[in-house]
């Protein structure tokens, strides 16, 4: 009886396992499948093109139109506030490319990449970090989706009132009946998006880069043709001098840094279907720093004129201006609330698949590669999104989203040394069929599966600001922290590249090049199996070693 209910559970188990290549062994089938191997030339159709589209895309959506206001809030003026965006996110860009080069020059996504530096297995914690943040910002962003969701229905039925439907939720839970409602019809109608493999996703993206900037103009023009100008923002100076003024300018720049934090970490899983590697840097070093910068000067402008248009403070928030045009508006004006709230509700789906859904599926996908592939992992990450009521984090007594934004201190860590192995100490160069060896004869086993190297320098990036983000959700520390914090990003990063680099110096690791030398185009397909080489890894392992002899060595 024994024997046939594990009989059972095997044949169901093979049932439920995705697509693996055959003759691995069973710690091989806990490091890869499908969806982790390098990528085939027959999927690499992101041109430089598709991602001029997905960061277009990406660039609008409500916290980017937002990112602003809270600059302006803490005294700069318009045009400074703009200042730190430009400058932000042309350091983000920079970052991104860094880690992006990675994937598109190798074909392999962040779990994958991250085993060069953190070991075979020691990889597992920040994978496991960065999919459990990545789930739940997909609640948080879907719940702003259901705000976009609640709009479009309003514009049809203005009896679709929160005021005026009967409440079935407590007073303090953080949302209604009507936004609890609108929150599960953005997440229901996502699902189907979640199904496309991400070669295949950028269409959507394309789509959204041509629909929602026209939306986000005709928003502009709309807001500035009813309040007679751009409205007073524009003219009013700065409120704060002097070094406050400083810091609150450098305040700026990293929290643009910061919103980028998880995309830093995470573009390796996108440029890793780039056609080659040139594809997925000006396109990206570029269109970054213009998209974002676009999109937060039509916030500051609408937000501008919604104090004329209303008087007293200006409303930040597009989607509470958009519920205003709706209570003071006829048939027509209603309709443009409808076009534009449709607009905003495909940014916030294209956001949430960016930055959270793809990142969470390949995440998992590391983490349970039997029976888990990017599809899975991302409706995994759905779940999980609905499940932890994200309406509950939203509430102004909640500090949560402040810890959220925050998180980016132990983000910065990974990406430090994820750049300083892949710069400074490999110089480009990675045994790409070792990274899914579990021998521990393999280069990337590091003695135990875990990189002790990589790990002292992560836990000291996030020490020099650990006391700053204590600080960050509430408590009281010194002030000189506060000021380190506001140099998180760059604190984390720098701090744990080049303490990773000092210690690779002073123990020095294998697998790694005395000058610059990067093979991943000798990569078309691979086999995994301990005795299946394919001739082109032979003949991309036969260039390298000749390449070794002739003007260098590998260690």
């Amino acid at each position: 009886m024994l024997d046939e209910g594990l009989s059972k559970i095997g044949r169901w188990a093979d049932k439920l396992a995705v697509r693996s290549e055959p003759g691995l062994t069973t710690a091989q089938l806990m490091l890869t499948n499908h969806d982790l191997k390098p990528v085939e030339p027959g999927r690499r159709q992101w041109g430089p093109w598709n991602f001029v589209a997905f960061w277009i895309a990406d660039s609008f959506n409500i916290n980017t139109w937002m990112i602003s206001s809270s600059m302006i809030v803490a005294g700069l003026s318009w045009w400074q506030s703009w200042l730190c965006v430009w400058i932000g996110y042309s350091i983000a860009a920079v970052f991104i490319c860094m880690t992006g080069r990675i994937g598109a020059m190798y074909h392999i996504g962040f779990p994958v990449v991250s085993r060069a530096s953190f070991g075979i297995w020691g990889s597992l914690w920040p994978v496991f970090n960065r999919a459990a943040m990545a789930c739940v910002w997909y609640g948080v962003q879907s719940y702003i989706g259901g705000h976009c969701v609640y709009l479009m229905i309003r514009s049809i039925w203005k009896s679709w009132d929160r005021e005026t439907i009967p409440n079935t939720f407590p007073p303090n839970s953080g949302t209604s009946t009507a936004d609890y409602a609108s929150f599960f019809l953005f997440w229901f109608c996502s699902l189907p998006a979640l199904w496309f493999p991400v070669h295949k996703v950028r269409h959507l993206f394309t789509v959204k880069a041509y629909f929602v900037p026209c939306a986000g103009i005709a928003f502009l023009i709309w807001a500035i043709v009813r309040a007679g100008g751009v409205g007073p923002i524009v003219r009013q100076p700065a409120t704060i001098s002097g070094s406050q003024l400083a810091w609150e300018f450098i305040k700026g720049v990293m929290s643009s840094i910061a919103n980028f934090a998880t995309l830093v970490v995470n573009d390796p899983d996108f440029s890793r279907f780039a056609g080659k590697p040139r594809d997925a840097l000006w396109s990206q070093l570029l269109t970054i720093p213009i998209g974002f910068a676009v999109t937060s000067f039509i916030g500051i402008i609408v937000s501008s004129s919604s104090s004329v248009i209303y008087g007293g403070e200006p409303i930040w928030d597009p989607l509470d201006l958009l519920e205003r045009f709706i209570e003071d508006g006829g048939s027509a004006q209603r309709f443009g609330v409808f076009v534009i709230a449709t607009a905003f509700a495909l940014a916030q789906l294209g956001t949430n698949i960016a930055a959270n859904s793809v990142s969470a599926g390949t995440d998992m996908t590391a983490l349970l590669p039997r029976f888990l592939n990017i599809r899975r992992g991302g409706y995994i990450c759905a779940v999980v999104g609905l499940a932890m009521c994200p309406y509950t984090l939203l509430t102004s007594s909640n500090q949560f989203t402040t810890y959220l934004s925050a998180y980016s201190v132990f983000l910065s860590s990974i990406a430090g040394v994820m750049c300083s192995d892949y710069y400074l100490v490999r110089r480009g160069y990675l045994e790409v069929k070792e990274l899914y060896d579990a021998r521990k004869t393999g280069p990337y086993f590091f003695g135990v599966g875990i990189h002790w190297r990589a790990y002292v320098a992560y836990i000291a990036g996030i020490l020099v600001n650990v006391v700053g983000f204590v600080g960050e959700i509430g408590r009281e520390v010194p002030v000189g922290a506060k000021y380190v914090y506001n140099l998180n990003f760059f604190g984390g990063f720098i701090v744990s590249s080049g303490i990773y680099w000092g210690l690779c110096k002073i123990w020095p690791v294998p697998a790694c090049s005395d000058r610059w030398m990067e093979v991943g185009d000798d990569i078309v397909d691979i086999g995994l199996a301990y005795d299946d080489v394919s001739s082109t890894q032979e003949f991309g392992e036969t260039i390298t070693a000749e390449k070794g002899q002739e003007d260098g060595k590998i260690v």
